[in-house]
């Protein structure tokens, strides 16, 4: 079968420093994601093995809207719960990758697109992007973590106050919150990411999700 031309793919590219940019590029700009995307960029450290750290973002509109919610909607529960475990897995290996993502946020960056900024390293944004779980309005929970990742960065009072009401983060806000740890202007984004690589970097432990998530 011939590959979805509108399907999202990865743009790899060197920067300097030894830091690999992925970008995430979509015809619609939305960025939408799947399992296999996920595994494909979960894959670049041992692609890459020289690089000293990843930078992975997307375009003007999104970095990612998260996947693509008709697709979701027509799988069984089984489908569904091997769909949400095999994401998982995949954010997982970006965790503990030795080499660090850091994600590169402008637009939008939402429901699933948001579980994989938060299981990167660090994350900077323009002052235009805007983060968050949308799917309470929908009558979904994401099923790729990001719900467990959201309570170690802001605590659990923090995070249902936003995911219940289904309330995101404007980049200041997400700013103030400790969501990103910076703001950039759109031309200087991946030079603020690359910033945040130290000149020695070392692996984190990884962290654990809740199977079933």
């Amino acid at each position: 079968m011939p590959p979805d031309p509108e399907a999202t793919r990865l743009d790899i590219s060197p920067l300097a420093g030894g830091i690999v940019l992925i970008r995430l590029v979509s015809i619609d700009g939305w960025n939408r994601l799947t399992v296999d995307l996920l595994r494909e960029i979960a894959a670049a450290p041992t692609l890459h093995p020289a690089a000293r750290a990843f930078v992975l973002t997307g375009g003007e509109k999104a970095f990612s809207a998260g996947a693509d919610l008709n697709a979701i909607a027509a799988l069984s529960p089984s489908a569904a719960c091997s769909l949400a475990r095999a994401g998982q897995q995949a954010l997982d290996a970006i965790v503990s990758s030795p080499a660090p993502f850091i994600a590169a946020l402008d637009g939008y960056c939402l429901g699933g697109g948001f579980d994989l900024a938060l299981a990167c390293r660090a994350r900077v944004a323009t002052p235009r992007a805007y983060l968050g779980h949308h799917g309470a309005k929908l009558g979904l929970v994401t099923g790729w973590a990001g719900t467990q990742r959201l309570p170690q960065l802001l605590g659990q009072t923090r995070t249902l106050a936003h995911l219940l009401p289904a309330r995101g983060w404007s980049a200041p806000d997400a700013l103030a919150e400790g969501l990103i740890s910076a703001l950039a202007p759109p031309e200087a984004l991946l030079t603020r990411a690359a910033m945040l690589v130290a000149p020695t970097t070392k692996p984190r432990p990884a962290e654990k999700t809740a199977q079933g998530a």
